[in-house]
């Protein structure tokens, strides 16, 4: 299989923002210091990437600090890439996390229509270079229309300033402004990482909605403990940010059913998109690597590889919402 270039020790770590919020802008000397720890980090990551499993078809079992008993499917890699995105925890999770919707489980598709898509992700922790074992990494990301779950009746197709005035929300709050309009949870998962510091998620290929570019929602949580229905109680959060792909690779996926359907407003590129270009502060690079499934053709489905490289010094703690 074709691999992607991989990126060199300068750009190994990335700072990915989320939607705008009320947290400050990391200082310069901050987002300085965590390419310091990335650098530090580069050459024990490449040897990771030394030797590259394919997919074993065997399941592994392992336990989560909680109730539930995982049984995992092996990753596409058993080892962790070298490709790192230092994520930041002091930016928000953006207006779409709906906390009683991010489910554990290793498929989030639930029947969602779109070129099939495995994330396959490294977690590192930057103090010490090494994998982070049982950490809960979590994603939400919307449909191939724009549509997130669990905020169905809201359009994709309105600016979001609009909807709120629409809505009547003068007083909006990142986190604290409830705006989900039914139970739906397609599309949003997490689950542990292995022994290995590794941990797969089943998806699809995003769409796109109103003034932003293609993306996926990622935290990494520790400390963390479930709801009897699988839902995240309480944790500690380390990394919170939004990974992208090849604009490429979004012009193919994009002219494809049911993508193309959506035609009632322009797709945001990453080359105008306000956030992706905060991600790219300092030479950064939050673009996931992707590989056909087959070998050939990644419409017919992909893997996608990432390593989040996480300062565990810097921590956000909730409790239950």
């Amino acid at each position: 299989m074709q691999l992607s270039t991989l990126l060199t020790a300068a750009t190994l770590a990335c700072v990915a923002v989320a939607h705008p919020g009320p947290h400050a802008h990391i200082p310069r000397a901050e987002m300085a210091r965590r390419a310091d720890l990335s650098s530090k980090c580069s050459n024990k990551v490449a040897r990771f990437n030394e030797k590259r499993w394919k997919r074993s078809l065997a399941k592994r079992s392992s336990s989560g600090n909680s109730t539930f008993q995982i049984t995992t499917e092996a990753p596409h890699y058993q080892t962790i890439q070298n490709e790192t995105c230092v994520l930041a925890p002091e930016v928000t999770e953006g207006p779409y996390w709906w906390p009683e919707s991010q489910t554990l489980r290793q498929d989030m598709t639930e029947g969602q229509s779109g070129v099939p898509l495995w994330l396959d992700v490294g977690v590192l922790d930057m103090a010490t270079c090494e994998p982070l074992e049982d950490v809960l990494v979590d994603f939400w990301h919307c449909n191939a229309t724009g549509s997130y779950s669990s905020f169905t009746g809201l359009s994709p197709n309105t600016p979001f300033e609009t909807l709120l005035k629409q809505l009547n929300v003068s007083d909006y709050g990142m986190g604290s402004t409830d705006l989900h309009t039914d139970d739906t949870t397609f599309l949003r998962g997490m689950w542990p990482t292995d022994k290995n510091g590794m941990m797969e998620m089943k998806t699809v290929f995003p769409g796109f909605y109103v003034e932003r570019a293609i993306h996926i929602h990622v935290q990494v949580h520790t400390d963390w403990s479930l709801r009897g229905n699988g839902t995240m109680a309480y944790g500690d959060t380390i990394s919170t940010g939004q990974l992208y792909f090849d604009e490429a690779l979004e012009r193919k996926i994009m002219a494809l059913e049911p993508y193309v359907s959506h035609t009632e407003i322009n797709r945001t590129t990453n080359a105008v998109d306000s956030v992706f270009s905060q991600g790219l502060d300092g030479g950064y690079n939050p673009v996931i690597s992707v590989e056909p499934v087959d070998g050939e053709d990644v419409t017919k489905g992909m893997v996608g590889y990432v390593t989040i490289g996480v300062d565990t010094t810097a921590v956000e703690s909730f409790g239950k919402r």
